[in-house]
């Protein structure tokens, strides 16, 4: 029997993943905590996407499918939970990928944003940019820093967005969510009309091309506090990506422009947590005087150095943060090397590390080792299990195995 869209998305909801898959010749796939896991249910046919595609699609984006061979739209499921829909064509056919948007926004503690992000978030006027590829729950940081914004200060919030994802009630501010598509053509023509709107705050929910890059700069400098979005990992990248998106003979003026403008740059990453779920790390720059100066002089490749320094303003370099996250036992070594800026360095780390402990550093390749026997043999006898785990382990004697949280 052919699985409805409702099906998939009640099961989706049920064991708490963040998208669904559906490709022709594959089984429907979620992704939780990171990883692709099928779901029990024949493979789909090229008959199956376009039927389970028209289930939630509206009108006028089956249109743009057609049309222009994709579509993104946002879909409410019942009450239950909302959606970012993305279908498409490949190899002819039609593919989809849902993602899953929280009902409920989340505090900085549940998405282990640094308390001291809430000092950047009093200005009143400056650029504060949240990066990191797609998927890395750049979205989720900005709700949640919105909705601060929103029960804090008494102002007029405008955000323009791809779809909108989520919903904000007005709090103590007054809160104008735009939906590309719907309610406006476009982030460039969005931010223009929001200056005329006694706007206090504004999100660009992606800077994708030049003309949006401009305008977002352009209302921070004329005394509004504007979020946005890049697909960039790192304070660096960031800036150097905003500068290359203008022309030659306008950069000099762009990084002028931006060394004033900007206030912070939160780069982020989602990574697969042990036990379970997902973890986030940060990096995160605060603009100050030697941050502006290397902006304007075009010393982008010094940043890192002053992120480095700037601990006590709240600044962090993200491979400090994924040590921390790590020496806490919430990922594990692999993702650890996965995910950080500078893979050598952090290896000598990790050996240092481990020099310092005796030996004695718990070695989470071998802990899954034995997991996965437990799974496969039944009740198998624990003395065996520490056995085979003193042998594999390089110059076993002497040393130990901890568990995790050990």
């Amino acid at each position: 029997m052919a699985v409805t869209m409702n099906q998939l998305l009640d099961f989706l909801i049920q064991q708490g993943a963040s998208d669904l898959h559906l490709s022709v010749g594959r089984k429907p796939t979620i992704r939780k905590s990171g990883h692709l896991k099928d779901v029990n249910a024949p493979e789909l046919t090229p008959a199956d996407t376009v039927r389970l595609c028209k289930e939630i699609c509206p009108e006028k984006n089956l249109k743009e499918l057609q049309e222009v061979g994709g579509t993104d739209w946002g879909y409410a499921y019942n009450e239950k939970a909302r959606f970012r829909c993305s279908a498409f064509r490949q190899k002819n056919v039609i593919g989809m990928v849902l993602r899953q948007i929280p009902n409920r926004l989340l505090t900085f503690e549940q998405i282990g944003l640094p308390e001291n992000v809430k000092t950047v978030l009093d200005r009143p006027r400056g650029l504060i940019l949240v990066t990191g590829p797609t998927g890395s729950g750049k979205t989720t940081t900005l709700a949640t820093m919105i909705d601060y914004i929103n029960q804090n200060e008494d102002c007029h919030i405008i955000t323009i967005e791809d779809p909108i994802e989520y919903y904000h009630e007005h709090k103590k501010s007054i809160l104008t969510q735009r939906e590309l598509g719907n309610d406006v053509p476009s982030f460039a023509e969005g931010l223009r009309r929001a200056l005329r709107q006694d706007p206090d705050v504004i999100l660009v929910g992606e800077m994708r091309d030049l003309e949006t890059i401009g305008a977002a700069i352009t209302a921070a400098e004329t005394g509004h506090l504007v979020f946005g979005t890049l697909h960039t990992t790192g304070a660096t990248r960031t800036v150097d990506r905003i500068i290359d998106a203008f022309p030659t003979n306008q950069q000099e003026q762009v990084r002028a422009q931006l060394a004033v403008s900007i206030i912070a740059i939160i780069s982020q990453v989602l990574m697969p947590k042990q036990g379970g779920g997902v973890v986030a790390g940060f990096e995160i720059m605060v603009s100050n005087s030697a941050v502006e100066n290397l902006i304007r002089e075009a010393k982008t490749y010094q940043l890192s150095s002053v992120i480095q320094t700037g601990k006590q303003q709240g600044m962090i370099l993200l491979d400090d943060y994924l040590m921390e996250v790590y020496m806490a036992q919430k990922i594990t070594r692999i993702e650890l090397m996965q995910f950080c800026s500078n893979a050598k360095d952090m290896r000598e780390k990790v050996d240092q590390l481990k020099r310092s402990k005796g030996g004695r550093l718990w070695d989470e390749e071998l802990v899954r080792e034995a997991m996965a026997q437990i799974e496969q043999v039944s009740a198998p006898p624990a003395a065996a299990i520490a056995a085979q785990l003193e042998q594999k382990r390089p110059g076993a004697a002497g040393t130990s195995v901890r568990r995790p949280g050990a």
